[in-house]
């Protein structure tokens, strides 16, 4: 197994770098599902961050990207389950897709709820406010 740092992830999906984008497509190209390549919480919740932000990608572009991530038998992505939950989560309302991970993470690690400050995240994420 590899793991994958974000900047491997953003230069597949956007192709913004000519050289990177190659590398990094022919690399992906070489995982399989007898040697696997990683994606942590923290590099996934980047990715998102980078290609909303960075790159202004839409909600709905999001969602392909993380749904493609998921659907990738050569791919594993911590917390595989609770990352399913929150794209759900997430394409149902207005919630940020970080708060929506983080409340999912929490329910399948068996939290009864998910406490935060944030009230938007309380009003939108199943989050309860402190």
């Amino acid at each position: 197994m590899t793991g994958l740092d974000t900047n491997i992830l953003v230069r597949f999906f956007t192709k913004d770098d000519p050289l990177q984008s190659a590398k990094a497509k022919e690399f992906l190209r070489t995982l399989s599902v007898e040697s696997p390549g990683f994606i942590s919480l923290v590099s996934l919740i980047e990715l998102v961050w980078v290609l909303r932000s960075r790159y202004q990608l839409s909600k709905a572009d999001l969602i392909v990207c993380v749904e493609r991530l998921l659907d990738l038998p050569e791919l594993i992505l911590e917390g595989q389950a609770a990352v399913a939950q929150s794209l759900a989560k997430f394409s149902m309302g207005r919630m940020d897709f970080a708060d929506c991970l983080i409340e999912s993470s929490g329910h399948v690690a068996g939290c009864r709820h998910t406490v935060t400050f944030d009230e938007s995240a309380a009003r939108t994420s199943g989050m309860k406010l402190l």
